[in-house]
């Protein structure tokens, strides 16, 4: 019987591509320095990624069934709106955040909350008794929760197999691993086949599994991209570790939708759930400050109100400085030649800085006529009414251009409490909404001579 034999590749830490020797970038996604050495061995039996019911044969697409699929509640109303409508059973489901943010703690609630789903939660980090101290500060019904200390892919899956529960969690990906594969716990090949066992798994007992990942400094999930590809869901952590207010997102979900949020606030009690995020992002301070507009803001099918804050002062150093926190700077600069060069505006000898209340990270175009207004307010020490809220796009040449669903902005507006609402003058509404009136400004000097009578 041959023996085996070993030999050194060269993986991508990035997407987990294999080569022979070392090259200063990838071929496959073009990463520089993202090559590691590892040792395999050749020769002994490693993991391939099947999918259950690939021997069957083809079969007319007409003919597949599209009933919907079965899904479980994780009793938090929340994060079952994010998953599209609950946990799909077989589905493998990857959480990732940076340290601190509440990955663990939110993993643990979900079963403490839930007492009847029989649930495994495999612990590769901490000890039981780490696990049980942080149980006892949720609260809840443990009764149902199998704590399993582990970090061997087969003993899990023999224990899992044994106990048959309603739910896997792994905290986290990157400490399990395989001995199949000749490589220290958190490599690229031991992520790649950790997953890869836990997808067979999952897809063939119809088990779903939660499992927690780490992130690089760049913000990133790490390990191989391959990883992100495998899963089902990947759900991603945001916020500040040090703020009150966590915001999970979905970026991607073969069951739902991808353009779905749920915001948590930390609490000495575990993360309590912000059904209507407007009351923590509207202002918290007392009326007649200038530099702050309301945004009417939607993230997938959820709308809500958030306060942009602005201060513009002169520079100190000669040099102007621009910052921006939860906000894209290069179009807050994007947004500031706009005003010198359409408007008039003398900002370039200016510093401006930009914060998103609440710790959010905005991505949506209809925030620019609230930041463009919230610099305004600060340049003239001018502070805008606090009944009022803005919802437009703009354009390089200042014109302010209709942003989506502008109906359910001002629909949340009104229902907050708001009198007036910004939009563009091209916005079209089916039906006009009710309690709120709906002021439409074509350009940026039309929005100054609407705001600074």
């Amino acid at each position: 019987m041959a023996s085996a034999k070993t030999k050194s590749v060269w993986f991508c830490s990035h997407c987990g591509n294999e080569y022979a020797k070392w090259m200063g970038r990838c071929p496959a996604c073009g990463e520089w320095n993202t090559f590691v050495e590892k040792e395999v061995v050749s020769g002994k039996k490693t993991g391939t990624m099947t999918v259950p019911g690939a021997s069957r044969k083809p079969m007319p697409l007409k003919d597949v069934s599209t009933t919907q699929e079965d899904r479980v509640s994780l009793g938090s109303p929340e994060v079952d709106r994010l998953l599209g409508g609950g946990i799909v059973k077989g589905s493998l489901v990857l959480m990732g955040g940076e340290p601190g943010i509440g990955k663990s703690t939110l993993s643990l609630q979900l079963p403490l909350h839930r007492p009847q789903l029989k649930t495994l939660y495999v612990t590769g980090e901490e000890s039981v008794k780490q696990v049980k101290m942080r149980a006892d500060r949720l609260g809840g019904d443990a009764s149902n929760c199998l704590i399993y200390s582990e970090t061997d892919m087969g003993a899990i899956l023999s224990e899992a197999e044994e106990t048959a529960p309603d739910l896997i969690i792994v905290d986290s990906v990157q400490t399990m691993y395989c001995r199949e594969v000749d490589s220290t716990a958190g490599s690229v090949s031991q992520i790649k086949e950790v997953a890869a066992q836990l997808l067979r798994f999952a897809k063939s007992s119809g088990i779903p599994v939660l499992l927690i990942g780490h992130i690089t400094k760049e913000g990133t999930i790490a390990g191989p991209k391959i990883l992100e590809h495998i899963v089902d869901v990947v759900l991603q952590f945001e916020g500040e570790n040090r703020g009150a207010y966590r915001v999970l997102r979905s970026i991607k979900n073969r069951f739902g939708s991808t353009s779905e949020l749920a915001v948590f606030e930390m609490t000495g009690a575990g993360l309590r759930e912000v059904a209507n995020p407007s009351e923590m992002l509207i202002p918290m301070h007392e009326e007649g400050l200038s530099g702050t507009a309301i945004s009417a803001m939607l993230d997938g099918n959820r709308s809500f109100l958030f306060e942009v804050q602005a201060l513009v002062s002169s520079a100190v150093y000669g040099t102007a400085q621009r910052s921006a926190t939860g906000f894209d700077v290069r179009r807050l600069n994007m947004l500031l030649a706009v005003l010198e060069r359409r408007a008039g505006f003398k900002l370039g000898q200016k510093d401006v800085f930009l914060n998103m209340a609440g710790g959010l990270k905005v991505n949506d175009p209809a925030c620019d006529l609230a930041v463009v207004a919230a610099v305004l307010s600060s340049n003239f020490d001018y502070s805008l009414p606090s009944d009022i809220c803005f919802a437009g796009e703009v354009g390089l040449s200042g014109e302010i251009r209709p942003v989506s669903q502008a109906e359910r902005r001002a629909t949340e507006a009104a229902r907050v409490g708001f009198k007036r609402i910004f939009v563009s003058s091209y916005t079209h509404f089916d039906k006009k909404p009710q309690g709120i009136d709906v002021v439409k400004v074509a350009d940026i000097p039309a929005l100054v001579r609407s705001l600074f009578k």
